[in-house]
């Protein structure tokens, strides 16, 4: 019997790692293809009854953990959280995840990521929306709807195309008419306190800027798009929006911004995210949309999630585990 131990493991790679570099005979080995240097695109399909939906990955960025990330517990903590998802030491990694939604008779965009503005600033990091919306097979001019959440940055650059000019030339762009009415006040963006609250009015304004008319406004509980209705989930923003799509018997919860990435935030139901405009209502939202969940057994989409952030939620006592939906190789 082998007695397989870290030193004997780690003494094993060492002299698989020498004998690959020199070869069999003790020759240099040369690969047959030099390093691709690049992901494949980032899109899966899956299907909510007669619907085909899309998650279209707009990147994910990785960043070194602020000290108030999560702004009611102690920094070891959120630490200590990132180390056991196995994120690079001292940082923090946050996915950035829009959905498409073919309903037959419209497709609809849910949120639109960071804007490919930012693909070379980040050196690809983020801004892939576009590139994988063509991966995909998908035009943007034949987006009928631009349904947003909310109104942060990551969700709203996405329809500005690299020269500022309208990404999705035809589509009707929709907002939840609290976040509206919250980010566009003047009054409001001169109470702001913190340069993250200032960052998302100025964005908010020059997002905007000239297409203001353009913008329809929808209200909470209707059906904003065939076969999608909106659900107040606010907190994270006044007017922070989830939804549920549904077809036939099947429904999915598209949840955006309930919680940021689930390894805090829904592990940890009751920390506050740096990003949440109200944190005590954040909290609240997160346990009641999280039980309805769990109850339901409803597929959850998250758009911090894990790429390709679907899964299911289950409560753990008071906290919650996401459990995610194996890849299916078909639709």
């Amino acid at each position: 019997m082998t007695d397989l131990n870290r030193r004997h493991l780690l003494t094993g790679v060492a002299a698989m790692g020498a004998a690959s570099v020199l070869g069999p005979l003790g020759t240099p080995a040369r690969a047959a293809e030099p390093p691709a240097g690049a992901q494949a695109p980032g899109f899966y399909r899956y299907k909510v009854g007669a619907y085909e939906c899309t998650s279209i990955n707009d990147g994910a960025r990785s960043f070194p953990l602020p000290d108030t990330f999560v702004t009611n517990v102690p920094k070891a903590k959120a630490t200590a959280a990132a180390e056991a998802a196995y994120m690079p030491q001292g940082m923090v990694t946050v996915p950035f995840n829009p959905q498409l939604i073919n309903t037959g008779s419209k497709l609809v965009l849910i949120d639109t990521g960071n804007g490919v503005a930012n693909l070379g600033p980040t050196k690809g990091a983020v801004g892939r929306t576009l590139q994988n919306l063509a991966a995909a097979g998908v035009d943007p001019k034949s987006i009928d709807i631009v349904l947003l959440s909310h109104l942060h940055p990551d969700h709203t650059n996405g329809i500005r195309a690299a020269d500022g000019s309208m990404a999705f030339p035809n589509a009707e762009i929709m907002v939840p008419s609290v976040d509206w009415a919250f980010w566009t006040s003047d009054e409001n963006a001169a109470k702001a306190k913190t340069d993250v609250m200032k960052n998302y009015f100025a964005n908010v304004k020059k997002t905007f800027a000239g297409i203001e008319s353009k913008v329809a406004k929808y209200d909470w509980d209707k059906e904003v798009a065939p076969g999608i209705t909106s659900i107040s989930t606010p907190g994270h923003t006044p007017g922070h929006t989830s939804f549920v799509i549904a077809s036939g018997n099947s429904k999915i919860l598209i949840q955006s911004d309930v919680t940021n990435i689930p390894e805090f935030f829904l592990r940890n139901p009751d920390w506050h995210v740096m990003y949440d405009e109200n944190p005590e209502l954040a909290q609240k939202t997160r346990h009641k949309f999280y039980d309805m969940a769990a109850a339901e057994k409803a597929t959850v989409v998250g758009f911090h999630f894990t790429f390709p952030c679907i899964g299911h939620v289950e409560k753990d006592g008071a906290k919650y585990r996401l459990v995610p939906s194996a890849w299916n190789p078909v639709i």
